[in-house]
């Protein structure tokens, strides 16, 4: 079977479209300097030509069509998205007043969503992810809106190819609750943080274990049942913004209620608590993108392991990420795993090994007030 067919064949067993969300925020700082408050990491064009945001938006254009998609955003990023996905209604465009987690964010789209189908399934990507097997990604989501059909809270958890102690991971059994021509899926045991590097290799031994995506499919009344019971304050909130959404009292609702939600993740707020998880096992070549090391794995290398982009002229220099937007030369002589990235107003040189500390940069920044290069 082909992608395409893949994407025109087999309807979900719900009667209703499918509806995907999209959550754009967080300034991506471990991508710093590139990656600024006001251009995060979701709106560069990181691999390839189209921006992070538009190759999510792309992936999932395979299982809905733009007027069921949502993105939820800052005030700061919507002229940028509405430039970047000219096809999504402007009304599908969901501003947040605040960043408040995603747990809210979430939380506000299925509200919005039970509004128009009050059985709707919804599916939750991250705008700043990266997929590089499109078939594996549907057959995916395809068998997690079957579980999520049964009443299921499912998340996508990608099988591990390292001991990696920059992810969180999910627990599954072997209780198979759906099984599909697309896949199966399986009862979640729990969920569990960022480990240590003896952890994270304990966890690849024992196989059942799988890096968490932060790939979310329910059905919007499971969900809201589930929003109630374990975050009470957000599921009313929620509710009482979108009740007020297509009226004028739409700004003083947010205005009032917005700021008073927990400032919660869905995992920790709801996925980890939950009654009834699901998980489906995937293998589709995913990445968050989550630092500079990351992006150096993901992009073309040249024989000596270097991932480039920019003009450099490099000498005996091997395993290392060189990024250059200014249009300086940069010239790499005699060094091993460093990561350079040099743009108009910043530079940045780190050992390749410190790539998740660069957050740490960020925060010194911070605390200078300096946030004309943040």
């Amino acid at each position: 079977m082909t992608e395409t067919e893949l994407a025109t064949t087999s309807e979900p067993r719900q009667s209703g479209p499918f509806w995907a969300v999209i959550p754009a925020g967080g300034a991506g700082t471990r991508l710093w300097p590139l990656s600024r408050s006001t251009r995060p990491k979701f709106l560069l064009p990181l691999l390839g030509a189209r921006s992070l945001l538009q190759q999510t938006y792309d992936r999932l254009l395979g299982l809905t069509n733009p007027e069921y998609m949502l993105v939820i955003c800052g005030p700061d990023h919507v002229a940028a998205i509405a430039r970047q996905l000219p096809d999504l209604p402007s009304a599908n465009l969901i501003v947040e007043p605040a960043p408040r987690g995603t747990g809210p964010a979430l939380a506000l789209a299925s509200a919005l969503i039970a509004r128009r189908d009050p059985q709707a399934i919804v599916g939750c990507f991250a705008a700043d992810h990266v997929v590089s097997n499109q078939k594996r990604f549907k057959r995916a989501v395809r068998t997690a809106i079957d579980a999520a059909w049964h009443g299921d809270l499912v998340t996508i958890g990608i099988e591990p190819t390292r001991p990696e102690t920059g992810y969180g991971y999910i627990e599954r059994t072997d209780k198979v609750l759906v099984e599909t021509e697309y896949g199966a899926a399986f009862r979640a045991a729990r969920f569990v943080e960022k480990p240590n590097f003896e952890t994270a290799q304990e966890y690849i031994d024992a196989g059942m274990f799988l890096w968490n995506a932060a790939m979310f499919t329910w059905r919007v009344d499971s969900f809201l049942d589930e929003l109630g019971w374990l975050q009470p304050e957000i599921y009313h909130g929620a509710l009482a913004i979108a009740d007020a959404w297509n009226t004028p009292s739409r700004e003083g609702a947010l205005a009032s209620i917005w700021p008073t939600l927990p400032p919660v993740t869905i995992d920790h707020g709801m996925m980890e608590h939950a009654r009834n998880v699901a998980v489906v096992p995937a293998d589709m070549g995913w990445s968050d993108v989550g630092d500079w090391h990351g992006l150096g794995e993901l992009a073309d290398k040249d024989a000596l392991g270097n991932a480039v982009r920019g003009e450099v002229v490099q000498i005996d220099t091997a395993n290392s990420v060189i990024w250059s937007e200014s249009g300086r030369v940069v010239a790499m002589l005699g060094l091993d795993n460093v990561i350079v990235v040099d743009t108009d107003d910043a530079l940045l040189v780190i050992d390749r090994d410190r790539a998740q500390d660069v957050r740490h940069v960020v925060e010194h920044l911070k605390a200078r007030k300096r946030i004309d290069v943040i």
